[in-house]
């Protein structure tokens, strides 16, 4: 599928080829008990310090244990309704395939009854996931050539 066309609407955990809707993403963690929700975007780029050049696309793969590991940061941080804090909700989703300059890669959408959750639940996922997740960038550049991130 070209980049441009969109999964259903109810994708919005785990490692998807579709392109990414960040208000579907988001729609799915709102409730009338959280007075606070915001959306991390991660989109693609022209530059990287690793690579030598403008970069112009990337491919990323994922390990077929990918969705299970993003689950279990998601789990880390969710708090149901009856928690001492109030709930915490969330919901993200990893691209993986061909990205080009200005597509999203990741979308970390949370939810919870105050800003300051919301804000500091948001960081740790999306920082989660960039250290956890085993999925990899292939970048291409303008002048031809690649480089791989985040193998191990």
């Amino acid at each position: 599928m070209h980049a441009t066309e969109h999964a259903p609407r109810s994708v919005v955990a785990g490692i998807s080829e579709w392109a990414l809707d960040a208000a579907a993403v988001e729609e799915s963690v709102l409730s009338p008990r959280c007075g606070a929700a915001l959306t991390f975007t991660g989109i693609v780029r022209n530059h990287d310090p690793e690579a030598a050049g403008t970069v112009t696309s990337l491919e990323y793969s994922a390990h077929p244990d990918a969705g299970t590991v993003l689950e279990g940061i998601l789990d880390r941080h969710r708090r149901g309704p009856q928690a001492a804090g109030g709930e915490v909700r969330i919901a993200a989703v990893h691209r993986i395939g061909m990205l080009d300059v200005g597509d999203l890669a990741l979308v970390v959408s949370v939810a919870s009854a105050h800003r300051a959750d919301a804000f500091e639940v948001c960081r740790a996922v999306v920082e989660g996931i960039k250290t956890e997740v085993p999925i990899w960038k292939k970048q291409q550049t303008a002048a031809g050539t690649s480089h791989w991130v985040g193998l191990p």
